[in-house]
């Protein structure tokens, strides 16, 4: 079995590490949520994802917002969306990266994000089911994120 590595390699006893291989999620929502959490505090970026899965607040979309709403709310960027299927991984996540940061014995309240990466994995084809028995191919995309978090004094 092929080991899977992280993209960035750190030899530093104050850093705490997470992976998600295959997550079943969408790609562009990934990549602009790793985008805005990137270079945050840790708490921050777990207490905005939680108002993200209230509808409270929107994650700015920069990369990927052809044909995006406007939603109230932003600052400095007006196209937003509330992806709760990927929220749900990256709170997930977090909580990994906390459970081994404090497995490692680092201060959970000055842990920051230096290093959050959102990579399309492998895409699985399905059958989508249509009528008089007929199908439609369609293609199922996977998402591999990594984060990486340092306490800062």
């Amino acid at each position: 079995m092929a080991k899977i590595a992280y993209s960035v390699q750190m030899d530093n006893e104050n850093i705490a590490r997470a992976k998600v291989n295959e997550a079943p999620i969408s790609p562009k929502h990934a990549i602009e949520i790793a985008s805005f959490i990137r270079n945050k505090n840790l708490d921050e970026a777990e207490s905005y994802l939680r108002q993200v899965l209230l509808h409270k607040k929107a994650i700015p979309f920069k990369r990927f917002n052809r044909n995006v709403a406007h939603k109230r709310g932003l600052e400095k960027w007006d196209a937003g969306r509330y992806p709760e299927k990927a929220t749900k991984v990256y709170l997930r996540l977090i909580n990994s990266v906390r459970k081994n940061a404090e497995y490692s014995g680092l201060n959970l309240s000055n842990l920051e994000i230096i290093h959050v990466s959102a990579n399309r994995g492998v895409k699985r084809r399905a059958m989508f089911p249509r009528a008089m028995g007929r199908a439609t191919p369609k293609i199922r995309e996977m998402v591999n994120i990594e984060i990486i978090v340092a306490e800062m004094e």
